[in-house]
């Protein structure tokens, strides 16, 4: 793989590292960026979009294309890489649901996708509100396909899993978010292994449902473990795999210790393909729901001639 460029301070802020040209991006200022923020505000709908500083914020939101963060804006974690607020969150809201498909509807979407903070506080991890967010966009936009990216649901994942399954999402997207070897320091509150069983047990109780899992990458991770953790996905029946550059939100969070170059994760996705999944998206950009409504019918296309290889074999 390419040798990846030297890391170097930004001249403007020292504790922030320069990021290349190719990771650059413009500032959102087009009509549909606004009216996707105005109809967010107007709903009282978070976005992982904002929430999470996506740099794809400005594309997605003027196409007209959202993440929607259910369950508040305050997580009850606090991971290393990641923005969203870290505390003691609200009550759930009863409504949110309603907003949700009110969204899609206004939005027009084909594909929608879900996402939430971690909800520790809550007896079920906040799963209820992932089924029933399902349930009224099935209700009100019935053509829309509906992606989920939800957390670990950590010591409580097998009855959050099974209630989730049975409202049957598309897809059901849960991060690994790095290698086992950057856990305790990446993402002290979770364990590696526990979210592979997570994505295996979605597999398990409904083969039909596309499963995808991403990790970020520049790190600190090491080419082979990028390997190992293909491996631990194709094991656990894993559809879809991501793979996006770690970007610094604010200098209080982990630093990048490289950036990772387009050759290197062209060369990346070229193994993953090898290792057997439907689907790979890999590229500095590359972000769980960035052009999921176009992945989602590249998967559902791969899905097709996948069995229809099998039939002739």
């Amino acid at each position: 793989m390419n040798k990846p460029p030297k890391i170097e301070s930004d001249k403007n802020n020292p504790e922030r590292v320069r990021k290349p040209d190719w990771i650059r991006v413009k500032a959102p200022v087009s009509k549909g960026y606004a009216e996707t923020r105005k109809l967010m505000r107007e709903l009282n709908l978070n976005t992982v979009c904002e929430e999470a500083a996506c740099p794809n914020i400005g594309e997605c939101w003027t196409k007209k294309h959202a993440t929607v963060m259910i369950l508040g804006d305050v997580c009850t974690r606090a991971c290393a890489f990641c923005n969203v607020k870290t505390g003691m969150p609200r009550a759930v809201d009863k409504s949110e649901p309603g907003h949700v498909a009110e969204a899609a509807a206004k939005m027009g979407l084909e594909h929608i996708v879900i996402t939430s903070v971690d909800r520790d506080d809550l007896p079920d991890g906040g799963a209820s509100q992932f089924v029933k967010v399902i349930n009224a966009l099935r209700d009100q936009t019935p053509n829309t396909t509906i992606e989920i990216l939800t957390p670990d649901f950590r010591n409580k994942a097998s009855a959050a899993i099974e209630a989730i399954v049975a409202a049957r999402p598309d897809v059901y997207n849960h991060n690994l978010e790095t290698v086992p070897r950057l856990y305790p320091t990446i993402r002290p509150g979770a364990r590696y292994y526990a979210s592979l069983r997570l994505l295996e047990s979605v597999k398990r109780h409904d083969p039909s449902i596309f499963t995808k899992s991403g990790i970020m990458l520049g790190l600190g991770e090491e080419r082979l473990e990028v390997h190992q953790v293909m491996d631990d996905m194709r094991s656990a029946e894993i559809d879809f795999m991501t793979m996006g550059q770690y970007l610094q939100p604010t200098p209080r969070h982990t630093k990048v210790m490289e950036f990772v170059t387009p050759q290197n994760f062209n060369a990346y996705a070229s193994i993953a393909r090898a290792k057997g999944f439907l689907l790979v998206a890999s590229s500095p950009l590359t972000r769980s729901s960035y052009h999921a409504g176009d992945d989602f019918a590249r998967l559902r296309d791969a899905r097709i001639k996948q069995l229809e290889r099998a039939a002739k074999a």
